[in-house]
């Protein structure tokens, strides 16, 4: 195989890396935190896809969307965790009930608003053009998923380990009553755990809208990905998921160029692989 060839394929699969991480980076980071697996998370990928398309089309600025499929996912993670996911910390079994039904909800709700078709969601024009690498094309739009990724990332990173905030998100998980007694209200940094991963899961849709085509299954379609990108990365490891993200990525980046048809088995394949090796992930805790 060529250099420009093995370049080629290694960046597309380190974007592809990076918009799977985007797309799981809030799952993980709730799971990772407060131990709940939010299976509708992919809808809330989805919602951040629509709610930025549509103040795209609006405002006519991509920025804007961005900002506003960020907001919507945020919004909606405050609500879901205030009303319903609250009451089931500590209930794995009510939570993977709940929140599968949400996705019904959620994707329902969705078709009744935007109706149940494709929608255009166009790049920007600054991003619609490519770059030229050892004489092959690579767009500037996977160049954009690369380094939005790396900043998300680079930003929860430092919040959680180097901020206040952070110290009391992870304390609190640790040790609730602790944290309760002195004088910090949990309920509200849960809260804000969820806001915050909800806000990821949108801000990947927002992202992903134009490189996948917005749809009323396209928070389902890209769960599983998600789902396999954290088991591998390690349960509750932040950054676990960027590895996984691009391992996955890459992987299906080299297998999809030569069989396409075997680039969804490889990564699961990948995932049992990595679960004998170590069946808490890479970077995940044992016991997790």
């Amino acid at each position: 195989m060529e250099l420009k060839v093995v370049v080629s394929l290694l960046l597309q699969g380190v974007s592809l890396g990076m918009l799977y991480f985007l797309i799981a980076s809030g799952l993980s980071l709730i799971f990772g935190l407060m131990g709940v697996l939010n299976l509708a998370h992919g809808s809330l990928f989805m919602w951040g896809a629509y709610v930025a398309m549509t103040v795209y089309g609006l405002t006519g600025s991509f920025a804007l969307g961005l900002v506003g499929g960020l907001l919507a996912g945020a919004a909606l993670g405050v609500v879901l965790e205030t009303t319903l996911i609250r009451r089931l910390y500590g209930n794995p079994v009510g939570q993977i009930l709940l929140t599968l039904g949400l996705i019904l909800v959620l994707d329902e709700t969705v078709k009744l608003i935007w109706g149940p078709t494709l929608l255009p969601y166009p790049k920007p024009a600054f991003l619609a053009g490519s770059a030229e690498v050892l004489g092959r094309a690579f767009p500037h739009y996977r160049i954009f998923l690369i380094v939005l990724g790396a900043l998300v990332w680079l930003v929860i990173h430092l919040v959680l380990n180097r901020t206040k905030v952070g110290l009391i998100i992870r304390a609190g998980v640790e040790d609730r009553e602790m944290v309760t007694t002195l004088g910090i209200d949990v309920k509200k940094v849960f809260t804000g755990v969820f806001a915050l991963g909800g806000a990821l899961a949108a801000l990947g849709g927002a992202a992903a809208g134009p490189f996948l085509l917005v749809y009323p299954q396209l928070g389902l379609n890209n769960l599983f990905p998600a789902i396999i990108v954290v088991v591998i990365g390690g349960l509750g490891s932040f950054t676990g998921s960027v590895i996984g993200g691009l391992l996955v990525g890459v992987t299906q980046s080299f297998v999809g160029y030569y069989e396409p048809q075997l680039a969804v088995a490889v990564n699961v394949a990948l995932m049992a692989l990595v679960l004998l090796v170590r069946p808490h992930g890479l970077l995940g805790h044992r016991g997790v």
